[in-house]
């Protein structure tokens, strides 16, 4: 059948199973808007509030369903505004395909208004980035980029679109999607086998999960070896939930804010069974001295992540569930009951405390997770209400927790709760945020009361830039350069006149009927919670330390 560019794009759209599309409309994409308009009783649109929302939207459907995520944006500026969205992605590996437009294709190159090449400004943080300015490669093209975005280690993918392709009509065919296979080819018998034979060899091993295993949906496997082998489990920021933090062997976060039991541990064991995680500096510290007296196993899909930031003694390539799979038929089961009480002992001694008589970050997070069971989908911005979020809500499964691990991204946290709603409209959305992060993103509340979805928007609001200010007390001889943010806004009225309910919570015997009603609610709430500006993230290793050198504020006052 002949259809023009924008039916082309609505329609591959549409074979690839999308149902929803966040965006915002201009000049150059106006012919897709209108194909968009013709098809709204298949694809849904969300208007955002800003393209940068609209990318963190995408993002954060992905994350909840594990699908590719979709987002629009015209020319120019509305392309540049999805840069910092598609580098969120870029960072954690997560699915999404970015949509742009842009000029005519004799327009190009000649400075022409609203001209951008936004290929080529995202060719670093994206998979891959087309420009399609010949309407009969339009099609696959975006038949490639799903591909793409989904295959092996997954990550965005960008499509810029010249204005005259969107308009031009061809000869279109329907195609099922390409099937997606997990990465096997690399996984060999004879590395199972040295893996196998350290595991058996082990007398204190450890695990450590990454996001891979997330992406992989490696959970039954992770447990299944975890107590085949009686080994503790640390994860990432990007790996939480796919061990339950509410298991009996869960150690906790591993790295610059990770439990001492996690950092001392991964210190002391003779193995570390690292499953799709890169070896952050968040995460290792001090390279050098990292898991030094452990033989270290990497499994991880991208060979490239594999010796990069940490030289190992074994690894294994492809896809973290199937390798675990085949593993699992070769390992036998193995007690460690000295090594168990080891850690337990550590657990015991420097557990995660929350201050019960004052109103705090962990306090907050603490009643949340009590009241939501650990069943609530969680999203946060980055700082330390976000080390909090990982610290003291218990994540029982994979995908419950999104936010933005490598590139740590300040206003990430409700565009992407957005995008959750409409992934897992099945879930309880709350999005987790400082003071200082919501006003990066508080313009998205308006796009949360349209969509009509429940959500709750927690602030911590201190009144400062925490996680800085908490790096300035602690190294830079409390020189708070522009961290202090006292200014008059007014949160619960923001929320009101966004269409929100705002509550203000000010005392610890508030937080839980606060919490209470914003999660009984139908809409959208915003719950401030008025936290001192001095409370901190503890433990803490600093940078570039060793994990033993970890230290918490009782450490600070001997």
């Amino acid at each position: 059948m002949q259809l023009n560019g924008s039916d082309i794009i609505i329609e591959c759209l549409l074979e690839q199973g999308v149902d929803t599309v966040f965006g915002y409309p201009g000049g150059a994409i106006l012919n897709l808007y209108d194909a968009l308009y013709k098809y709204r009783d298949k694809i849904h649109h969300v208007l955002t509030s800003h393209e940068q929302g609209a990318a963190h939207a995408a993002d954060g459907y992905a994350r909840a369903t594990g699908k590719v995520g979709v987002c629009m944006a015209t020319s120019g500026p509305g392309a540049t505004n999805l840069v910092t969205g598609i580098a969120t992605a870029h960072m954690d590996s997560i699915p999404m395909v970015a949509i742009t437009a842009n000029v005519g294709k004799p327009l190009l190159g000649r400075d022409s208004f609203q001209e951008v090449d936004i290929a080529g400004i995202t060719m670093p943080i994206t998979k891959y980035s087309f420009i399609v300015k010949d309407i009969d490669m339009l099609a696959d093209t975006i038949r490639k980029a799903f591909y793409i975005a989904k295959s092996g280690r997954p990550g965005p993918v960008l499509v810029d679109v010249t204005k005259d392709v969107t308009s031009f009509t061809t000869e279109y065919e329907p195609r099922r999607p390409a099937t997606i296979s997990r990465v096997t080819e690399n996984i060999h018998m004879m590395d199972l086998e040295v893996a196998a034979k350290m595991i058996a060899e082990a007398e204190r091993p450890f695990i450590f999960v990454g996001g891979g295993a997330n992406i992989s949906g490696a959970s039954a496997e992770v447990t299944k070896l975890a107590h085949r082998i009686q080994a503790p489990v640390c994860d990432s920021l990007m790996g939480k939930g796919v061990f339950s933090g509410e298991d009996e062997l869960y150690t906790g976060m591993l790295g610059m804010h990770g439990t001492k039991a996690s950092n001392l541990g991964v210190s002391e064991c003779d193995l570390l069974i690292t499953l799709g995680a890169r070896f952050s500096d968040r995460v290792t510290g001090n390279t050098k001295n990292f898991a030094k007296n452990a033989k270290i196993l990497q499994v991880d899909v991208d060979a490239v992540e594999i010796n990069k930031n940490v030289v190992v003694d074994a690894s294994i390539e492809g896809d973290v569930r199937e390798v675990l799979r085949r593993l699992l038929e070769m390992v036998e089961p193995k007690k460690h009951p000295e090594w168990l009480k080891r850690i337990q002992d550590y657990k015991e001694r420097y557990p995660l405390k929350v201050q019960e008589d004052k109103l705090s970050g962990p306090y907050v997070i603490s009643k949340l997770y009590e009241l939501t069971k650990g069943d609530a989908l969680i999203v946060t911005d980055v700082g330390q209400h976000q080390m909090w979020a990982a610290q003291f809500y218990k994540y029982k499964n994979s995908r419950s927790l999104l936010t933005s691990g490598g590139l740590g991204t300040m206003g990430y946290g409700l565009g992407a709760a957005i995008g959750a709603t409409y992934g897992r409209p099945d879930k309880t959305v709350v999005n987790i945020a400082g003071d200082g992060c919501f006003r990066m993103n508080m313009n998205e509340l308006a796009t949360a009361v349209r969509s009509g979805h429940h959500l709750v928007e927690i602030v911590l609001n201190n009144h400062v830039l925490g996680m800085v200010r908490q790096w300035q007390t602690l190294f830079y001889d409390e020189r708070y350069s522009q961290t202090i943010v006292k200014d008059q806004v007014d949160f619960v009225k923001l929320a009101e006149a966004m269409g929100c309910e705002g509550i203000r919570v000010s005392k610890p015997e508030e937080v839980e009927p606060a919490l209470k009603r914003a999660l009984a609610s139908e809409g959208v709430v915003v719950v401030e919670c008025v936290i001192d500006e001095d409370q901190k993230v503890f433990p803490m290793v600093p940078a570039g330390a060793n994990l033993e050198d970890v230290f918490d504020e009782e450490d600070i006052q001997k």
